[in-house]
């Protein structure tokens, strides 16, 4: 899955970037407001995560931007400002949760993983599809309780889908969510790496929407 981090300084941007690709996201990266915003209103993002002190727009009015415009991903505010009426003027621009420098990166991972988790209507912190189980915390994905052997790609694609068990996902949807903005994106690689998915979890369990997408069957395997 696909995130945008908003963030002037450019080597807490990359330290953050790099901690989140290490959890096994995507990342896209903007470094002032203008940017930030005309990347959150042209690409798909899981969640967000934006500063409110950026050069250009500053984070709030981004924030407006996007919620005027019908843009509903999830959006971290990441900040040094830990002030009432700034907290405040971010959650009433439409901000998911706020979190203050200095602060953890293991709980900023952990912040953004429930704010995923709850925008595709998962409560809990295990996702279950038949024998099928995504611990959302660590990212560990079991079959049958054994840790199934994937590729970062592999797992990036099965977790889209466990997230959205049952519905069906786009391919064009899957495309903007594997790869970030500098990649060679097509639908090839992406049958590919279906086809290998497939041969891991057995057949029955990934359908074939035609003309559509995928979807995960929510029970498994018949």
């Amino acid at each position: 899955m696909k995130l945008l981090v908003v963030e002037d300084d450019a080597e807490l941007c990359a330290q953050v970037s790099a901690t989140l690709e290490q959890a096994g996201f995507v990342v896209d990266r903007a470094h002032d407001g203008t940017q930030g915003e005309f990347l959150g209103s042209t690409e798909r993002y899981a969640a967000v995560v934006l500063d409110l002190g950026l050069p250009g727009l500053g984070g709030v009015e981004v924030l407006q931007r996007w919620r005027a415009a019908g843009h509903n991903h999830p959006v971290l505010i990441l900040t040094a400002r830990d002030a009432w009426g700034d907290k405040v003027a971010a959650f009433k621009a439409g901000a998911d949760d706020y979190l203050t420098k200095p602060f953890r990166l293991e709980e900023l991972v952990l912040r953004l993983q429930v704010l995923i988790r709850r925008a595709a209507g998962h409560a809990g912190g295990e996702v279950r599809a038949g024998p099928l189980v995504l611990d959302t915390a660590t990212g560990v994905i079991t079959l049958d309780g054994l840790a199934l052997r994937l590729t970062a790609f592999e797992s990036r694609l099965l977790r889209l889908l466990l997230l959205h068990k049952g519905r069906t996902v786009s391919r064009t949807d899957m495309v903007e969510q594997m790869y970030d903005g500098d990649a060679d994106r097509g639908f090839r690689s992406l049958e590919v790496v279906m086809g290998r998915l497939r041969r891991k979890l057995g057949e029955g369990r990934i359908e074939t929407v035609r003309g559509e997408g995928y979807r995960l069957l929510d029970g498994g395997a018949p």
